[in-house]
């Protein structure tokens, strides 16, 4: 009883080692390598994200409202389950104050000195 664990056991160990090989070897050809663009070869860490998710609205338990930031252009995105449709392009954001319309309250407790705790 005791022999066919062993022998389960060394098989298992012998097919996990083909796998290895068999990645290593795969790597090495240029099968596994993650391939970077070249225009952000040389931007390291510190190059500025030119993506991001501005603000996201729930309109009801299946649509919602996403507010996408590319560059310094603004895009409103309707995403649903189906189908995903959009709404405005080349939005201009604008820098509003605490007190303007619109506003953010986080934005405001940030400009008046309040942190989040």
């Amino acid at each position: 009883m005791e022999v066919e664990y062993v022998r389960f056991l060394l098989a298992l160990l012998f097919v996990l080692g083909l796998i290895g090989l068999l990645a290593i070897l795969l790597r090495r050809f240029g099968f596994g390598a993650v391939r970077i663009s070249p225009a952000f070869r040389s931007k390291g860490r510190q190059a500025e994200k030119r993506l991001a998710v501005v603000e996201v609205a729930a309109l009801d338990a299946r649509r919602r409202l996403v507010l996408i930031r590319r560059d310094d252009t603004e895009h409103l995105v309707l995403l649903g389950n189906t189908a995903d449709l959009l709404i405005e392009s080349n939005i201009k954001p604008t820098r509003q104050g605490p007190g303007a319309q619109g506003g953010s309250f986080q934005g405001m407790l940030r400009s008046s000195g309040e942190t989040r705790q």
